[in-house]
């Protein structure tokens, strides 16, 4: 990647960390007109930058998070010895005459830190297979996809304008957002040889669809008594799975309530 595409990345990840404080913050501050403002104005931003990376950069399609937190346990080398002569780890191991296993020699033994229960080789490859399918391209995308793409980033854009012109409380914010959530994914379902990110975005993308009932006026008016009962139900007569529901039922409300959580 470009720097200029780097630094888009790294603002799109700063927006998308910090969405949901600036929403909270804002409505305490300046009230509900100060929040719609900024949450107007960040999904103006979220859709600008990545507008830029779809025509511009060719980004094939983008994930959700736009850089992919780094996993340091997988960075980790396997031992001190990686970086000398014996980095195949061959000498690292002994294979057992009888069974074949492979054991790890007591010499090679790394620190408690970075030990793991596979073999040097196991590592290897699985480190190799990850650093691959990271550095894969995007997939190319052709008119069809790229418009689908472009639907899925001005969606919110739409749904807000939607709503400032028939309401929180209308039904068509709603469907027009369920209608080109939709489109989006059954427009990208016919590209084929994506990449396992990719796939995992639109997996990702499809299980989200079920957060429409979860959205008002939705959930307001049919899913909210639904699964308050079931959840109630759940910490009733399930040992143990109070702990878990009675707090969610607590706490469904409130997010519910904002927006980033409901529709970001």
């Amino acid at each position: 990647q470009s720097l200029p595409q780097q630094k888009l990345l790294t603002w799109l990840s700063v927006l998308e960390c910090v969405e949901v404080f600036a929403e909270m913050g804002t409505a305490r501050v300046w009230g509900e007109m100060g929040r719609w403002t900024i949450i107007v104005l960040i999904q103006l931003a979220k859709a600008i930058l990545r507008l830029l990376l779809l025509l511009w950069y060719k980004a094939g399609i983008q994930t959700s998070p736009p850089i992919v937190p780094l996993n340091r346990e997988q960075q980790q080398p396997l031992h001190p010895q990686d970086t000398g002569d014996n980095s195949s780890g061959k000498d690292q191991t002994y294979v057992g005459r009888r069974s074949s296993r492979v054991v790890r020699s007591l010499q090679s033994t790394p620190s408690l830190q970075s030990r793991h229960w596979g073999s040097p080789q196991q590592r290897e490859e699985s480190q190799s297979r990850r650093a691959e399918e990271m550095n894969q391209p995007p997939t190319p995308l052709g008119l069809q996809e790229t418009i689908a793409e472009s639907i899925y980033i001005t969606r919110p854009l739409l749904h807000l304008l939607s709503l400032g012109v028939w309401g929180q409380r209308s039904w068509k914010p709603w469907l027009l957002s369920a209608v080109l959530d939709i489109s989006s994914l059954s427009l990208l379902s016919d590209l084929k040889d994506l990449n396992r990110r990719e796939r995992a975005e639109l997996r990702r993308r499809t299980i989200l669809l079920l957060y429409y009932l979860l959205r008002s006026p939705f959930y307001d008016r049919y899913s909210e008594g639904r699964i308050l009962l079931l959840l109630r139900l759940l910490a009733d007569y399930v040992p143990g799975v109070g702990l878990v529901t009675r707090p969610l039922m607590d706490y469904l409300p409130a997010w519910q309530k904002i927006y980033f959580y409901n529709w970001g």
